[in-house]
């Protein structure tokens, strides 16, 4: 009996530490006004950002795109044949090389059963890898995807998944 009911405070004690919806902790921001006075305000959730009047607009702003991050395999073309990543997100050497109509293919119905049966997943067709990450054999160029999968770096320097694994 005293088992029984200990066990019930202990899962009620639980359920109820559990239902309990957080919410940030309002933050303080102190801003200086234009007569350099500094106001504090206390800032939460619903409220909207403050905005800045009496700040002229820059004369002539302009905005260059953000240096491309290169530090992991990015899929191109996934194995449905769709295209994941368009050719403005490529280096611009690669993005002259490449044409999505040859290379956007998807995998036959045998080939998808064959890797979902051999490696549990299928793998993406084709992936843009940075130069740093790649591996250089006496075959050629190449990356390893996920601990599995092989890719060789083709003409369009571009890695396509080696063929033995769908064949």
């Amino acid at each position: 009996m005293k088992n029984t009911v200990l066990f019930a405070v202990a899962v009620l004690l639980t359920l109820a530490s559990c239902s309990k919806k957080t919410h940030p902790a309002a933050t303080t921001q102190t801003s200086r006004t234009p007569n350099n006075t500094v106001s504090t305000t206390k800032k939460t959730d619903r409220e909207p950002e403050p905005v800045i009047t009496g700040v002229p607009p820059a004369a002539s702003v302009t905005t260059e795109p953000a240096p491309l991050d290169f530090s992991a395999p990015m899929i191109v073309i996934d194995e449905a044949g769709k295209v994941i990543t368009s050719k403005d997100k490529l280096p611009v050497d690669i993005a002259e090389k490449v044409d999505y109509k040859k290379i956007s293919h998807a995998f036959t119905p045998e080939q998808r059963k064959n890797l979902i049966y051999r490696f549990k997943m299928v793998p993406p067709r084709v992936l843009f890898v940075p130069e740093n990450l790649a591996s250089k054999s006496a075959r050629g160029i190449y990356v390893i995807y996920k601990k599995k999968f092989w890719y060789w770096q083709k003409e369009d320097s571009l890695f396509y998944l080696d063929e033995t694994y769908y064949q």
